[in-house]
């Protein structure tokens, strides 16, 4: 049994780990943390969590939890993540991992020295979807894959008080939406890139409100990706073009609510979706399983360290500080 305990009660937190804990017998949720206490009675009621912490050392010192889930701001991730982990709890923590790539390392160092695990919840990455374009690739599908195109816009109306636009808290366009296409393209490309050029636009705080990246791999394939939280009604695409054809994949961040792939492969086309259950449901079954059979998973360890890397070298070119410098 995996007694998770739920650091912030955060708004995340019901979609990305309540209700697919909900629907296993395997996991149980023990408890929430909240530095209103209010809050996090009101939360575990809400949610028929077992109980409320009032400060969040409390929860990371509660003896019948395993995992805590880190759904604070990107601001508070290595602090309470690096406490949890030497605490003796894994730690499955929302993404960005961290304000910075120093911060992801001084995390992930924390869960090799205690011999624990620091999870990035990129939880896209465990959906079927994700899992069939790998072996595409895998099996030569592609070809050589020579250019890619990823974009993910969402209309977050600009709010000083909000978390997602103050820099310091870990807000901006790249920090809150551009981990995933940076993701994406690390993962199909299977490499690290260099960052080419990189051009933002700041709101009134200073976070960036859109960013634009060009992006170049060993291979010499290079990668367009656009991230927008002005940019009207959510658009997320993944597009590769290879010495075969190319292929289109719309929505493959939250592919459970609807997606499709289109594929032009040679005299082959095909407009299609992959099956499967919500992204969550199978990032919680990756981490059960991987936790239970002592298996890495590919969103942790030197992942976690290398997306994080990307971002910021795509800040510097932007012209951008480092975030918690």
């Amino acid at each position: 049994m995996l007694r998770i305990g739920i650091l912030g009660a955060a708004g995340i937190a019901p979609r990305s780990v309540i209700a697919p804990a909900k629907r296993r017998s395997d996991v149980v949720l023990a408890a929430v943390a909240s530095l209103r206490p209010d809050a996090a009675r009101a939360y575990a009621a809400q949610h028929s969590i077992a109980r409320a912490h009032q400060s969040y050392e409390a929860l990371i010192d509660d003896p019948d939890i395993d995992l805590v889930y880190n759904a604070l701001p990107p601001s508070a991730h290595a602090e309470w993540s690096i406490a949890a982990l030497e605490a003796g709890k894994h730690v499955l923590c929302e993404k960005p991992i961290a304000l910075n790539a120093i911060e992801a390392r001084a995390m992930n160092a924390a869960a090799t020295r205690n011999g624990r695990r620091l999870i990035e919840a990129f939880h896209d990455r465990y959906h079927p979807l994700t899992l069939h374009l790998l072996s595409l690739r895998d099996a030569g599908h592609f070809g050589a894959l020579r250019s890619a195109r990823a974009e993910f816009a969402v209309d977050i109306p600009y709010d000083p008080r909000s978390i997602r636009h103050d820099p310091k808290l870990g807000g901006g366009a790249m920090m809150d939406l551009g981990c995933y296409p940076v993701h994406w393209l690390r993962t199909l490309f299977a490499s690290e890139p260099e960052v080419l050029a990189a051009t933002g636009e700041r709101n009134p705080l200073g976070a960036d409100l859109r960013m634009r990246a060009t992006l170049q791999f060993a291979s010499g394939a290079t990668a367009e990706l656009m991230v927008d939280m002005a940019g009207g009604p959510m658009k997320a695409v993944l597009q590769l073009e290879s010495d075969r054809g190319s292929l289109s994949v719309l929505n493959p961040v939250l592919p459970h609510l609807g997606h499709s792939i289109s594929s032009s492969m040679g005299p082959v086309s095909r407009h299609y979706t992959v099956a499967g259950e919500t992204s969550f449901d199978h990032q919680l079954q990756a981490l059960v399983d991987a936790l239970a059979k002592d298996e890495p998973l590919p969103t942790e360890g030197a992942d976690s360290i290398a997306n994080m890397a990307l971002i910021d070298k795509i800040y510097a070119a932007a012209g951008f500080e480092m975030r918690g410098s």
